[in-house]
C-alpha cells in the first residue's frame, strides 16, 4: 500500500482519525514519537511563529520549508495551505505538486478569505480540480468556512459548497466551527466523503464524534496555543517563586528529535547536514542515552 493509500484508508477506520497539528519540526517529531502516525500542520502556528497573521497568504515559502523538514518523519504528513496562496489554479496546483514531491500525502484548502468572506465556490472548485488533475494521489481536504466565519445559514452553505468541491474531485471535506451534534450528524450524513471537524475543548469527544459519523478530527491551532500558554505560565511560576513540574522533555530528548531527523534523511539518501553537524548533534544528544562520566547533561 502506498503512503497516499494508507492515508486515505485512515479516514475509514473504526474511530475518527485524530490529526494533531504541528507548527515546526520539533513539535511534529515529538508527536510522531508519541505514536501519531498522521500529522497535519497549523497555519496559525506557522504564521504566528514568524510574526505573521494567519490566513493572509503570507506564508507560502515558510509552509513549503516546513514540509521539507517534516518529510523524513515516520508519519503521514498533510499540510495546511490556507487558500492556496493564490486564486490561480495553475499556481495552486504547482504548490501542491511541490509538496507531494516532498512526500506530503495531503493538503487542506480553505475557502475563507482574508477579508472574512467566502471565496466564490466556483473559483475554489477550480483550485481543487487543478490539484487533482496535477496530483491525483494527493488527498485534498476541501475546507469550507461557513461556520468559522459566522455566515448566515452555515449548514446549508456548507452542504452546498461541499457538493461543489466533491464534484471537483476533493477527497474529504473539513467544516471547522461546526460543534452542535445535530449539525455534525447532518453534515456526515449528507456529505458523500469523509467529514473532518475541528476538536473543540469542552464539547464532543472522539467517541461522540465517531457516533455522529465523523471520519477525521483535527486539533488545529490548539496544540500551538496550549504550548504558548504553558510557556508563559512556567515563566510566571518561576518569577513568583513557585515550584515548576520537572516532567518536561529534557534538553537531550529534544536534541535527539533533530538527530533522528538527520539520520532519517541520510537513510533516505538525502544529505540535510554536513557530517560535522551530524556529529555535533549526536554528541549533544548524548544525555538521552546517559552522559559520559564526568559530564553533566545539558539543560539549556
Amino acid at each position: 500500500m502506498t503512503r497516499a493509500a494508507e492515508f486515505l484508508a485512515a479516514h475509514h477506520g473504526p474511530r475518527p482519525l485524530l490529526l494533531p497539528n504541528a507548527w515546526d519540526h520539533a513539535s511534529a517529531a515529538a508527536l510522531a514519537a508519541a505514536g501519531f502516525t498522521a500529522i497535519g500542520t497549523t497555519s496559525l502556528g506557522v504564521a504566528a511563529a514568524h510574526g505573521l497573521p494567519d490566513g493572509a497568504a503570507a506564508t507560502r515559502d515558510l509552509t513549503v520549508g516546513l514540509a521539507r523538514t517534516l518529510a523524513a518523519l515516520p508519519a503521514l504528513i498533510t499540510v495546511d495551505i490556507e487558500g492556496g496562496f493564490s486564486d490561480d489554479p495553475e499556481e495552486v496546483a504547482a504548490l501542491a505538486a511541490t509538496l507531494a514531491d516532498l512526500g506530503v500525502v495531503g493538503v487542506n484548502l480553505e475557502d475563507g478569505r482574508p477579508d472574512g468572506t467566502l471565496r466564490d465556490p466556483g473559483v475554489h472548485a477550480a483550485l481543487v480540480a487543478a490539484i487533482k488533475a496535477r496530483r491525483p494521489d494527493l488527498f485534498v481536504n476541501a475546507r469550507t468556512d461557513s461556520y468559522w466565519l459566522g455566515t448566515d445559514r452555515p449548514l446549508e452553505t456548507a452542504l452546498a459548497r461541499a457538493a461543489r468541491y466533491l464534484d471537483a474531485g476533493a477527497d474529504g471535506v473539513f467544516v471547522p466551527g461546526a460543534v452542535a451534534a445535530e449539525d455534525i450528524r447532518t453534515l456526515a450524513e449528507e456529505i458523500e466523503a469523509p467529514l473532518n471537524v475541528l476538536y473543540a475543548p469542552g464539547r464532543l469527544g472522539l467517541d461522540e464524534l465517531a457516533a455522529l459519523g465523523v471520519a477525521r478530527v483535527s486539533t488545529g491551532s490548539l496544540l500551538y496555543r496550549t504550548a504558548i500558554s504553558a510557556a508563559v505560565d512556567t515563566a510566571v511560576q518561576v518569577r513568583e517563586g513557585n515550584p515548576v513540574p520537572s516532567d518536561q522533555l529534557s534538553y537531550g530528548d529534544v536534541q535527539q528529535l533533530a538527530v533522528d531527523a538527520i539520520f532519517a534523511e541520510a537513510d533516505a539518501g538525502r544529505t540535510p547536514a554536513t557530517p560535522g553537524i551530524a556529529a555535533r548533534a549526536t554528541a549533544r544528544a548524548a544525555p538521552v542515552h546517559g552522559a559520559p562520566a564526568g559530564r553533566a547533561p545539558r539543560t539549556t
